[in-house]
């Protein structure tokens, strides 16, 4: 890779090219979309957390005049796996806020009204609402049918499955320890509270063509989800991605895309779903409560020994906690030879979570975090002195299994033991706290297409919603890539029919995963671009080198001639094939991990328990920033 000095477009700062259209208001959100005959549809959800469906009459609602349709479970093909069972009950509720029946009026005040009119027969069972109940002896059962790991020669559980990792001898770890700390710590269940709520607008042809418009961190899985759930081919499923307002891992899956479109076929109409506030809380994905138990151990001079961690996580009425992730997180910052790492997955009658910032990472590293700075004042010794002493580094086994290639958490703990903000004193009537945090990352697949204009601009078709500003990351790379300004480039998300298949925006994988595909593209517009000019030159092609976004000759090769620019090179492609356009499709792999140090200083009210944050720092190991204030604004946002 060149070194920083060489880079012309990566690590500026330009405007982010959405950036006009979203503060004048000219941008299209998932509510935004009208289509002529466009009717409105709106969501019946369970008032318990746990109940059988005894029957449903929608009839009511039908008998309205204005309602074009209505559904309930049974207008769905039967459903064999979790997601459909969450996007609509059919036997049985498992949460409050889940959906029973939906219908479509000629305006949401008249589908709101028909709801009232949907008569549903609850019997009602004892809810399971949290994790201590959810795994005592005889708990009532969210789904009778669950076994741990899938075991089912193990009796039902509300365990889904437990995750493990050790390695050495922790018990050995312990007792050679001069000091052994230990904690429990409890989170509650959070919610990202994105701005915008869910919403979309779904149509159907007579031919069965289905397009979708929604607001969404991934429009390729919106198509997946939503052909599965109705039981029709992806290639009948068109998605469109809006602009987003805010996701934060909690627009990963459907809960109203399928039921638009079943209600647009029924009613022959375009249909459009928004969820209220209300309904964003009471029935899509959170981030899991937890509660974790951590034990560290070291010797007077600050070696850990050992260090153990039990975690459990609520998954809602569904597996899938991000537990797993958790466990690899928890103690990833260090270099041990005792360890073990146990995990649970937990079902409550709450709604099935989802992503949040790191998924399962915070929780499992604020108990820990919280056991190291406890055992640092135990042993009198700096919280940052003591982490620098048992830092992974280039080489550390992770918990889970691989070595680290080169890291960056050494460096982040330095610059933050020499940051004037540590070095302050701590204020009167504050405390001080330290964590180092950790995030894996991932690649996975992604896809895009350069083209190339007559006049030599170029224009990026990618399929990763832009949440974070990864249109302008995007157009830096390829500005980097082919030697062209940034303000020649524009990045496109395009829709599911428009461009090759990309996986989701999250988990840290779409600067990674779509830049690498974005940047194979660019190259293969380079070496398009360097044949054109040996044709032109009457060359051979590996006579020719690209250079500052021009085709010139290589040193040495007798040909006088002037270098061809991309606009050059365009503008003549009709003599010389055609027009240009380059593609690249890629599954990313050896996405580096990240850490990161955060230390703050905080007041607590002790009769009222309010934490006032005084100060907060934030270092982090961020590799190349591509824009260096969207990483700056990645941080501040947490």
């Amino acid at each position: 890779m060149a070194e920083a000095e060489d880079y012309k477009a990566i690590g500026t700062r330009p405007v982010r090219p959405d950036g006009v259209e979203k503060v004048t208001g000219r941008a299209n959100f998932g509510a935004d979309l009208t289509l002529p005959g466009m009717i409105h549809g709106k969501v019946l959800r369970s008032p318990h957390a746990h109940a059988h469906i005894k029957s449903i009459d929608v009839s009511g609602a039908l008998s309205m005049e204005g309602v074009l349709a209505a559904v309930s479970g049974t207008d769905f093909p039967e459903q064999t796996d979790d997601l459909g069972r969450n996007v609509i009950a059919r036997d049985k509720v498992l949460y409050h806020g889940h959906a029973v029946a939906a219908v479509a009026a000629t305006t949401p005040l008249l589908a709101e009204q028909a709801l009232d009119a949907i008569k549903v027969d609850y019997d009602v069972l004892e809810p399971v609402l949290s994790i201590d109940q959810a795994i005592a002896d005889g708990a009532t059962l969210v789904n009778e049918e669950m076994h741990t790991n899938g075991d089912a020669s193990q009796p039902a559980s509300n365990i889904a499955a437990i995750t493990k990792f050790e390695r050495g001898d922790p018990e050995q770890g312990f007792a050679d320890a001069d000091v052994v700390v230990e904690g429990e710590y409890r989170i509650p269940m959070a919610h990202q509270g994105y701005i915008e709520p869910h919403a979309c607008t779904a149509t159907i042809n007579e031919e069965g063509k289905i397009t979708v418009w929604c607001s969404t961190q991934g429009h390729f899985d919106v198509r997946t989800q939503t052909a599965a759930i109705l039981g029709t081919s992806i290639s009948k499923v068109k998605v469109i991605a809006s602009e987003i307002g805010g996701g934060f891992g909690g627009k990963l899956t459907v809960y109203l895309e399928p039921l638009a479109v079943k209600l647009s076929e029924l009613s022959n109409r375009p249909v459009r779903m928004v969820m209220n506030r209300e309904e964003v809380f009471r029935a899509t994905g959170p981030t899991s409560a937890t509660w974790c138990k951590a034990k560290v151990g070291a010797k007077k001079d600050g070696t850990i020994t050992a260090a153990t961690a039990w975690l459990a996580y609520e998954a809602g009425a569904f597996a899938g906690a991000p537990v797993g992730p958790g466990c690899m997180s928890v103690l990833a910052p260090y270099d041990l030879e005792n360890f073990s790492i146990e995990g649970l997955d937990v079902l409550v009658n709450k709604p099935r979570v989802a992503a949040y910032r790191a998924p399962g990472a915070p929780q499992a590293m604020h108990a820990m975090e919280c056991a190291v700075d406890d055992l640092a004042r135990e042993l009198g010794i700096d919280p940052i002195d003591l982490r620098l002493k048992n830092a992974a580094d280039e080489g550390t086994q992770a918990p889970y299994g691989p070595q680290f290639p080169a890291i960056g958490l050494k460096a982040c703990l330095e610059a933050a033991k020499e940051h004037p903000n540590y070095k302050a004193p701590v204020p009167e009537g504050c405390g001080r706290g330290v964590a180092s945090g950790f995030w894996f990352n991932i690649g996975m697949q992604s896809s895009a297409e350069v083209l190339i204009r007559e006049d030599g601009t170029v224009t990026i078709n990618e399929g990763s919603p832009d949440i974070g500003g990864s249109r302008a990351s995007m157009c830096l790379m390829a500005a980097e890539t082919l030697g062209i300004p940034y303000d020649r480039i524009t990045a496109h998300v395009a829709d599911t029919e428009s461009t090759g298949y990309c996986n989701m925006t999250g988990g840290s994988r779409t600067t990674f995963a779509t830049g690498m595909a974005v940047v194979q593209a660019c190259e293969d517009i380079i070496a398009q671009c360097k044949e054109r000019a040996a044709m032109t030159w009457d060359i051979d092609a590996d006579q020719v080198d690209w250079d500052d976004g021009q085709a010139v000759p290589k040193p040495g090769v007798n040909a006088d001639v002037d270098p061809l620019s991309l606009a050059d090179i365009a503008k003549a492609w009709g003599r010389t094939g055609g027009p240009i356009l380059g593609r690249a499709s890629v599954n990313a792999q050896g996405a580096g991990a990240g850490f990161s140090v955060n230390f703050t200083d905080v007041a607590v009210d002790r009769e009222t328990g309010k934490v006032d944050v005084k100060a907060y720092t934030a270092i982090q190991d961020a590799g190349r920033a591509i824009h260096p204030s969207y990483v700056e604004g990645q941080m501040q946002g947490g």
